[in-house]
């Protein structure tokens, strides 16, 4: 199963040199860059590690890239974004957000069914992946 979560999730993945034309569009319009991972993909998992520090007033994309390089060294079997942030409206808002690796097995999301009130049934799911400890999931 292939996860499907940020801006060009539903396309094959990016490559290096797009990658990089992504993150020069965000530095032209002077927008933060982050690089997070996670070894739990669930949609709703909002907490995802930050590696290193926001890129406050990055110049060049080849110094984000190298921190995804860097990134992608130390944590290959983790899910790895991007995010750009617009803070010109004095808020710090996410306006760009895209994997830019992913784990080479993907474990998939289990569909879970509950019966409710009045015969209603109720559905969730839940990543595959969570089934064992954190930092061993991959």
């Amino acid at each position: 199963m292939r996860l499907t979560q940020g801006t060009f999730s539903f396309l094959p993945d990016l490559t290096d040199e797009q990658i990089k034309k992504q993150i020069a569009y965000a530095v032209s319009k002077n927008w933060s860059v982050s690089i997070e991972y996670t070894d739990d993909p669930h949609p709703r998992n909002n907490f995802w590690e930050l590696w290193g520090l926001p890129l406050f007033e990055i110049s060049d994309p080849a110094s984000v890239l190298y921190e995804i390089n860097s990134c992608r060294k130390q944590q290959s079997n983790q899910y790895i974004k991007v995010n750009a942030f617009d803070n010109t409206r004095g808020v710090e808002s996410c306006v760009l957000s895209f994997l830019v690796h992913r784990p080479g097995f993907e474990p998939g999301f289990e569909l879970l069914r509950s019966e409710d009130i009045g015969r209603n049934q109720k559905y969730s799911f839940r990543s595959y992946a969570t089934e064992k400890p954190e930092g061993s999931r991959y």
